[in-house]
């Protein structure tokens, strides 16, 4: 069966930049923009020009320099706003325009103190509008977790008649159970009119840890489109992980949905984001944290060692990373002891290697980690007792 494509939604230059403490310069910006674009984003969400001059001069540049992305700018149902995102986009080769409105009760009431057909009326006036500027228009249905699956298809129906060519169903707060989420896009692909013709998409929070989970869950009930920021960066708790979401797909094949992302590209992408950001990646993320593919313990070591795959389920080389990394600590054991010293010079034999342990578990008991010089060190007292072969 051929495998169908997930167009991967970048917002790591809008969403992931409203975090406190994430604020770039233009020039910053291009140097990411360009990256995601090498990465094979499909389309990059470059700001929300009205926001700011700052904001406007970003996605402005932006739309120049990027050469095989879509640009898409925000912003709210609001004409001034969409004007300027088309001023902002207009060198753009493929531009994109993102605007919405609030679907659920909580925001109707009390954020815009409207009724529904007042909601639905802006929500068709604003792609109608935006329309006028570029063919790509992609509405948002903001707190859409949260809406009812039948009004919320009431509104998709009509944006379709307006005009949109992606209809972004946002979990914003995060609230959403996978199962709940693709439900909900079931709904919408089964009681739709027009749904065939434009592409779902998902955009989830992470409040609950459940960003990336219900993204999937998404995909799999009929979305083609994934909103996701690199490291999972975005207000809050952040948003669905791009790297994540790809290799979730990649690893699970069956699934026939396929991303165009440089997957070897993925920890290097991570890595300038978070210099450029100065926001730190926790070790234990999943994919691109410093501990992904790293071993303490004894018994994983001596797996990984015989056949990676015994505990790695990613070849590290795909997302970029050189190679497992084994981390000598009190419960590594000999296996590991033996592989890192032969990494630096020493063949041991098993006689040399126990007497090396005995002392190598001293120093680990002393210190987090044993590291290369500590080798050094161990195999300075072992060569004592008996000569060490250099590999």
């Amino acid at each position: 069966m051929q495998s169908d494509k997930i167009q991967i939604f970048d917002t790591t230059l809008r969403d992931g930049e409203q975090v406190p403490g994430c604020k770039l310069d233009t020039q910053q910006k291009l140097i990411i923009a360009e990256r995601l674009d090498f990465l094979g984003v499909d389309v990059i969400e470059a700001g929300f020009p009205v926001s700011s001059p700052g904001d406007f001069t970003s996605v402005q540049e932006i739309a120049k320099l990027v050469k095989n992305a879509a640009v898409c700018g925000l912003t709210r149902a609001v004409k001034k706003d969409i004007e300027v995102a088309a001023d902002a986009l207009r060198l753009a080769s493929k531009p994109r325009i993102h605007t919405g409105i609030g679907t659920s009760d909580s925001h109707i009431q009390h954020k815009f103190n409207a009724s529904k057909e007042e909601v639905i009326r802006r929500a068709k006036d604003a792609v109608s509008y935006a329309k006028n500027f570029v063919d790509d228009v992609e509405f948002y249905a903001e707190d859409a977790g949260r809406t009812d699956n039948a009004f919320l298809a009431k509104v998709c129906e009509e944006v379709i008649k307006s005009g949109a060519t992606v209809l972004n169903i946002p979990d914003t707060t995060g609230y959403c159970l996978p199962e709940e989420y693709g439900t909900k896009i079931k709904y919408l692909k089964d009681n739709v009119k027009g749904i065939e013709n434009v592409i779902i998409s998902c955009h989830c929070h992470n409040d609950l840890g459940l960003a990336t989970a219900n993204s999937i869950a998404g995909a799999i009930n009929g979305a083609r489109q994934i909103e996701c920021t690199v490291n999972g960066i975005g207000e809050r708790a952040g948003n669905t992980a791009l790297e994540e979401v790809v290799m979730i797909l990649k690893q699970h094949p069956y699934l026939n949905l396929q991303t165009d992302i440089n997957t070897k590209l993925l920890y290097d992408t991570s890595m300038m984001v978070r210099e450029r950001m100065g926001m730190p990646v926790q070790p234990n993320k999943a994919i691109v944290g410093a501990n992904a593919f790293a071993h303490s313990s004894g018994i994983h070591q001596d797996g990984v060692i015989k056949n990676r795959e015994t505990y790695e389920i990613i070849n590290p080389a795909d997302v970029g990373v050189t190679e497992s990394a084994i981390v000598l600590t009190a419960r590594s054991g000999r296996a590991a002891l033996a592989y890192r010293a032969k990494k630096i010079g020493y063949e041991l034999t098993k006689i040399q290697l126990d007497t090396a342990y005995k002392t190598f578990l001293q120093f680990a008991d002393r210190q987090k980690e044993v590291i290369d010089e500590d080798i050094h060190q161990i195999m300075k007292q072992v060569n004592k007792i008996s000569k060490i072969a250099i590999a």
